[in-house]
């Protein structure tokens, strides 16, 4: 697969050899049981590496994956409400709302229509702008309002990052934490 007739050679130590001829590089990668992998194609001569190529895949592999175990992942949540919804349902899905966005996830408010509803769209308008004010110290909107002709939907973004996994919390024997227990254990004896 490597085009070039000399290349330089990296052993498995990541030491230079030097440059030699492609049939050399591949004799000495034999020899030694190893691959010939083409580091950097671009370079004059072309660098290519001694090594094992299906432990390089691997490690590859096992960095990615690592690198992905530590992101976090956003996901957005929603949540849908009516024109006419009653007060307890209304304040028991503004409260998912809110831990919804404290947990660090968007959340997608969307307020369905139906039937004669459809022809006043300001009463969906009304009930999002409740949903805004009570939710204002949580997160604000991200991007404007969709309208649709049986919905009106809008997406809330949490105000700090983070959730459950943020560091902004009192870590488990914090100066802060640690002064209080100590306060507390005074106050007991």
């Amino acid at each position: 697969m490597i085009q070039a007739n000399e290349v330089r050679i990296i052993d498995e130590n990541k030491e230079q050899i030097g440059v030699k001829s492609l049939k050399e590089a591949l004799s000495i990668a034999g020899d030694k049981g190893l691959d010939l992998v083409e580091i950097a194609p671009k370079a004059v001569p072309p660098v290519c590496r001694v090594m094992d190529y299906g432990k390089f895949l691997y490690e590859l592999h096992k960095k990615a994956h690592e690198a992905k175990k530590h992101q976090k992942q956003v996901q957005i949540k929603e949540i849908k409400f009516r024109p006419k919804i009653s007060i307890h349902d209304y304040s028991f899905k503004v409260r998912h709302v809110l831990r919804f966005l404290e947990d660090g996830n968007k959340v997608k408010i969307t307020v369905m229509m139906r039937g004669r509803e459809k022809a006043k769209p300001e009463l969906a308008q009304n009930i999002l702008k409740r949903v805004f004010e009570d939710t204002k110290d949580n997160g604000f909107q991200d991007g404007g309002i969709r309208r649709q002709s049986w919905a009106v939907s809008t997406l809330l973004s949490p105000k700090k990052s983070g959730g459950k996994d943020a560091k902004t919390k009192n870590a488990q024997g914090s100066k802060e934490e640690v002064q209080s227990n100590g306060k507390e254990k005074d106050s007991l004896q």
